[in-house]
């Protein structure tokens, strides 16, 4: 292996500790990674140097000291928050997190003893392999997501989420590595905001000091890895994509090598804006899964039961749409709700009787002081004014995929009642349409 000189880095053969420095892994805007030996238990292991370059030089003698005094109170204030991080990530035990065995400060800044492990990164990886099949790509995926789901349980979040930051083991077990705290800290102060996120992996978020963060957050980060490992280029940056966005489009050319559900959770994941975005991870596991999301919000609520809809027609219609780019909204699982089928009607006149999945449509949509006159016999039953503004939760005046998944007719006659094609339905639509 060939051995790179840092012009930061402290020499190769000195010691920090009982550690003795044999190289430099890697080295980014936040500080280095060596290759070290403990001389006492006589095994290999990463220590990761706190150095913000933009903040601090190393002086002759070894030290880190701020650029100037104008800058000594960022540099201690991003050197907390990466003491923070390692006392946060030494906490975990778990197997698809970076393990953090010490931390001690030595040369005005401070270091982090992690476990080597044989392997390659995610990005060395998919140089390897360009065209990683879905089977593979899951079984990268899903440890992943319960290992960050165990961080955001703690409070903490990653943000800085990339294929270089996911290290795969020689098992072939993913690893999520270099979380970053200090760079938002640091950020936060500075505003040197190209310093702290990675473009394409960033969401919008991110961009802003005042920005929302949250599960949300990294979701998106791992979302867009996945979108570069499917498409085989780099995601877009959010803030292109607000003026021309060709992530659907280029995940809808993948169909013929990707499952609809896959391409589905990586569309949802990579949703600019955030609220649209699921907001936990195992929101979003579920839509690779398959299996039902129970808010953990509502432990007294009944579980749903049966298997989420997980199949995604609109992606095969929308890759037959060559002459304008696909901006429909891909048609996914979510909650299950109560579906028109389950309605059945005695006789004209009387009370229909219904069942509610879910809880959330109960007595309001088929009250007797709301609902419509029932069909006669022959007669093809009307959807209601009433109906479209109950399923229409975010009352934007439209009908979305989502908010009509779970009902079986509606689902089935989306793209028959949606006339104009534009990926939502109307309430002139709706009401217009019978079976």
């Amino acid at each position: 292996m060939e051995i790179l000189n840092y012009r930061n880095s402290l020499p190769l053969g000195s010691m920090l500790l009982e550690y003795r420095l044999e190289s430099v892994l890697g080295s980014g805007g936040f500080g280095l990674t060596y290759l070290g030996y403990d001389t006492h238990l006589e095994t290999k292991v990463a220590i990761k140097e706190y150095l913000p370059v933009e903040l601090a030089v190393r002086a002759p003698d070894g030290c880190i000291v701020p650029v100037s005094s104008g800058t000594e109170f960022n540099y201690t204030w991003g050197l907390d928050r990466f003491l923070q991080e390692a006392r946060v990530l030494a906490k975990f035990t778990h197997p698809n997190i970076v393990s953090v065995a010490r931390y001690f400060e030595a040369n005005g800044t401070a270091y982090m003893v992690m476990n080597y492990e044989s392997g390659l990164s995610l990005s060395q990886m998919l140089r390897r392999i360009p065209r990683p099949d879905e089977a593979m790509l899951t079984r990268i995926l899903m440890p992943l997501l319960d290992g960050l789901h165990a961080v955001h349980e703690e409070g903490f979040l990653h943000r800085d989420i990339k294929p270089s930051n996911i290290f795969i083991r020689d098992t072939g077990v993913p690893v999520l590595l270099d979380f970053g705290a200090a760079r938002l800290a640091v950020g936060g102060v500075t505003r040197t905001m190209t310093s702290i996120l990675t473009p394409g992996y960033a969401p919008l978020e991110q961009y802003s000091k005042e920005g929302n963060q949250g599960p949300w957050t990294d979701v998106y980060s791992l979302a867009s890895v996945m979108y570069r490992a499917v498409v085989g280029d780099h995601p877009p940056d959010v803030v292109t994509r607000l003026k021309e966005d060709i992530v659907l489009p280029s995940l809808i050319q993948a169909r013929d090598r990707f499952s609809t559900t896959f391409l589905h959770g990586i569309n949802r994941g990579m949703e600019v804006e955030e609220k649209k975005r699921p907001q936990t991870v195992p929101q979003w596991k579920a839509m690779f899964t398959g299996e039902a999301y129970v808010p953990r919000e509502a432990p007294h609520s009944a579980p749903m039961s049966g298997p989420m809809l997980t199949l995604n027609t609109a992606i095969e219609a929308l890759g037959k749409q060559n002459d304008e780019p696909p901006t429909t909204e891909v048609i996914g699982p979510a909650s299950r709700r109560p579906s028109m089928s389950q309605l059945t009607w005695f006789a004209a006149g009387t009370l229909a009787l219904f069942l509610v999945v879910g809880g959330e449509r109960l007595f309001e949509r088929y009250s007797s002081d709301t609902r419509e006159r029932a069909p006669a016999a022959g007669e093809k039953p009307k959807l209601t004014p009433r109906e479209f503004y109950v399923l229409d939760r975010d009352r934007s005046g439209y009908l979305t995929p989502d908010e009509v998944a779970g009902d079986a007719m509606l689902e089935q006659n989306f793209n028959k009642i949606d006339k104009n094609q534009d990926g939502r339905i109307s309430l002139e639509e709706f009401t217009n349409f019978s079976q």
